[in-house]
């Protein structure tokens, strides 16, 4: 990955839906040269995806919260398969510390959010954080150029 590529990938950060000519008039290459690199920078896994940013408040889910959950390692055969059908989980991390997951998710409310925490229980210890604000919310890396 060059400098170009870096650009190009910091530019998608900012606006995936930027067109081809416009990327292509800030990094100074044809747009057919533009969309080459874009290619490849998705078959080379720099680009795994292109998304939408949805409002969770707007679309019902006010209440973001942190759970860590103490999941014995025996137990994880079975805790993936359920986390991963949770349509309120938006991220399951598996972590070092006293926990052994850091769940994100988002409600409807805090019964929703206390029926959750109850099902979690069922694989272990739970500590629950309940988010008042958000002053960053989750932005992607900046890329830079390989050193090489």
């Amino acid at each position: 990955m060059d400098h170009i590529d870096a650009k190009i990938l910091n530019l998608l950060r900012e606006n995936a839906r930027m067109p081809l000519k416009e990327i292509a008039e800030h990094v100074f290459l044809s747009s057919p040269a533009v969309s080459a690199r874009i290619e490849r920078l998705e078959k080379e896994g720099y680009i795994t995806g292109y998304q939408v940013k949805l409002n969770p408040a707007l679309l019902g889910y006010p209440i973001k919260a942190f759970i860590n959950l103490e999941v014995e390692p025996v137990q994880k055969k079975e805790f993936y398969p359920y986390i991963e059908k949770v349509h309120n989980v938006v991220e399951c991390n598996c972590v070092t510390g006293d926990y052994s997951m850091l769940i994100e998710g988002l409600f409807v409310s805090t019964i929703e959010l206390d029926q959750f925490i109850g099902e979690l229980q069922h694989f272990g210890r739970t500590r629950t954080q309940i988010v008042f604000s958000t002053s960053v919310e989750h932005r992607q890396v900046t890329a830079h150029e390989a050193e090489g």
